[in-house]
């Protein structure tokens, strides 16, 4: 009998090789090849002409399924950013860091459902206990419709999916799934890939939301085979920082509606509860001083204004540091760049440090100009007037370039009390906005 070999399988892109090697020749990731027995063979598969021929239909011809409603997670914002609900027979896959709050939200959601609908939430991390311990806490121990199972089988899961017993199951977390026929370990690329295909199947035939939570890796991304998030229909990402703040889950991937749409949720003891208004909360313990700047900036559709801070130090090393909390470092390094050429501030020697307040991560170009005067402020020692909101995006020459959506940034800063706002020039026909088309000229005109 020939001798059973073992194989080297990659995590990232599921090559195989013989031995263990510390880089994957196909994908060019490290550290990502483990040890896998090699699955049964089987039978070979001999060709063969027993598939039947398929009647298509024209587009015209097709007709629509009956439209069936929602179901609406008990949070208005997280309803809009699923496109009005979660969809019944839709898989979605909710990925995010390690205790920044998925369970705890999806047991509020199923807690809610769970009133009206029967609800399965099925976990392979927690025991019963555990869970018990987390929906005392968060009110959620009284539905009788809401149902718990604690198992790592996925063939048992999908079983009971296509039961058709329950209108939503939540499975705490795919990455903990294994299929018996597949002897790899749970959480490699095999198990995942074929664990989910025989979840979603079940969901699509018996009608059933399911929500699938996904682990993430160092980088952020949502670990395991990218062919995961083409599986699903909707992807969810949960962001901020797990310790307090704002906590923003927005759509990477949705099949039944937008992906511009954010919803803002704060950690309490009793669970997760969307911020209302997180303008006015992120500016409610603001101090008007060098280095403060106030932006409008944009999550998702909806306005936001936070405030930038700058803080710029003499170096004690022949080196100066840069470090940003919220923003970018390599758009930080450019624009302190075009601030050193395109003004006469001299930022070689200074230690420069920018932190976005409450917890966000700004991927707006209108946080450009903000950025800039943060710094500039901060250097001077001067500071902006205390009704002053700024957006703008910074170009390479030190031009002021136009971002969308204005109207909705001024009329949430005229909301707050604020009387005018620095933004580029051209296209502007608001009297709230001071126009500028150079950065050297905003400083010059706005920095007191």
């Amino acid at each position: 009998m020939a001798k059973t070999r073992t194989q080297f399988v990659c995590q990232n892109c599921a090559a195989s090789y013989p031995k263990w090697m510390g880089r994957c020749e196909n994908c060019g990731e490290w550290n990502t090849l483990v040890e896998q027995a090699p699955a049964s063979s089987g039978k070979s598969v001999v060709a063969r002409s027993s598939g039947k021929i398929l009647t298509p239909q024209t587009m015209k011809s097709i007709e629509l399924e009956q439209a069936t409603a929602r179901l609406h997670t008990g949070f208005s914002d997280l309803d809009m950013v699923l496109g009005g609900g979660i969809l019944p027979g839709g898989v979605l896959l909710m990925a995010g860091q390690p205790g920044i709050g998925k369970s705890t939200l999806l047991l509020q959601v199923a807690a809610e459902i769970g009133k009206e609908q029967p609800v399965l939430y099925a976990s392979g991390e927690e025991s019963a206990s555990q869970v018990k311990l987390r929906a005392e806490r968060l009110g959620a121990n009284a539905q009788e419709m809401l149902h718990f199972v604690a198992s790592t089988s996925a063939d048992d899961i999908a079983a009971t999916i296509r039961s058709g017993a329950y209108k939503l199951v939540v499975i705490d977390s795919i990455q903990t799934l294994s299929l018996d026929e597949i002897t790899s370990a749970p959480g490699t690329v095999s198990q995942i890939t074929n664990s989910s295909n025989v979840v979603i199947r079940a969901a699509k035939e018996s009608g059933a939301a399911v929500v699938l939570v996904g682990h993430v890796t160092k980088e952020g991304s949502i670990a395991g085979p990218k062919v995961l998030e083409h599986l699903v229909d909707v992807v969810l990402q949960f962001e901020g920082d797990r310790y307090g703040g704002f906590k923003v889950v927005r759509a990477v991937k949705n099949r039944y509606g937008s992906t511009s749409e954010a919803a803002i949720f704060e950690m309490y003891e009793q669970g997760l509860r969307v911020v209302e208004n997180p303008s006015a909360a992120l500016l409610a313990e603001r101090q008007n001083a060098d280095g403060s700047v106030v932006m409008a900036t944009l999550e998702g559709t909806r306005p936001l204004l936070v405030e930038i801070q700058a803080l710029v130090n003499p170096t004690s090393f022949g080196y100066p540091k840069r470090t940003a909390s919220g923003f970018d470092l390599n758009r930080l390094t450019l624009l302190i760049a075009v601030l050193e050429r395109r003004t006469k501030l001299n930022l070689s020697d200074k230690d420069i440090y920018i932190n976005v307040v409450g917890g966000l991560k700004l991927s707006d170009p209108a946080a450009d100009l903000a950025v800039c005067m943060a710094i500039a402020s901060a250097a001077a020692g001067r500071k902006l007037d205390d009704k002053l909101v700024v957006f703008g995006e910074v170009g390479l020459g030190g031009e002021i370039r136009s971002v969308h959506s204005a109207e909705r940034r001024v009329a949430e800063a005229q909301k707050l009390g604020f009387t005018q706002a620095i933004a580029p020039k051209f296209g502007q026909k608001n009297s709230f906005i001071k126009g500028v088309s150079d950065l050297r000229q905003a400083l010059i005109d706005y920095l007191q």
